[in-house]
């Protein structure tokens, strides 16, 4: 087996399952395009970006010693990686007032003195 890390080779889909692609890169050799291969981001459908017989140019990412299994990847070749989707963040007091802790310094004196007097009146109740 001539490949190595590294190499852009085409090849062709022989067939796809939900965790990847299979792909014929010779008479002899095959290798697989995991899902998570396929496209930066997440990959919900791997049919809508491959379908049996359609040639592909992938990259080698990895060969294992031993089995001679072949790993491949679309998502090496792409020049411009899907951006994630902004996620707002979401905060749990208002941020436009500058409150910070605060709230906790103004409270924490009330909930210890209510601890203590819970605390004593249990240790006089066992008594």
């Amino acid at each position: 087996m001539g490949y190595k890390i590294g190499n852009i080779i085409e090849g062709r889909v022989t067939g796809i399952q939900p965790y990847g692609a299979f792909i014929s890169l010779d008479d002899q050799t095959q290798g697989l395009i995991h899902v998570s291969e396929v496209q930066s981001g997440y990959t919900k459908n791997i049919h809508n970006f491959l379908e049996v017989g359609q040639k592909v140019k992938v990259q080698i990412i990895d060969i294992d010693e031993y089995t001679q299994k072949i790993s491949l990847s679309l998502r090496t070749l792409t020049e411009h990686p899907v951006e994630t989707a902004y996620h707002r963040k979401r905060y749990f007091t208002n941020r436009n007032k500058n409150i910070g802790f605060r709230s906790l310094e103004k409270n924490m004196p009330i909930w210890i003195s209510e601890a203590i007097d819970y605390l004593l009146k249990e240790s006089n109740g066992k008594q």
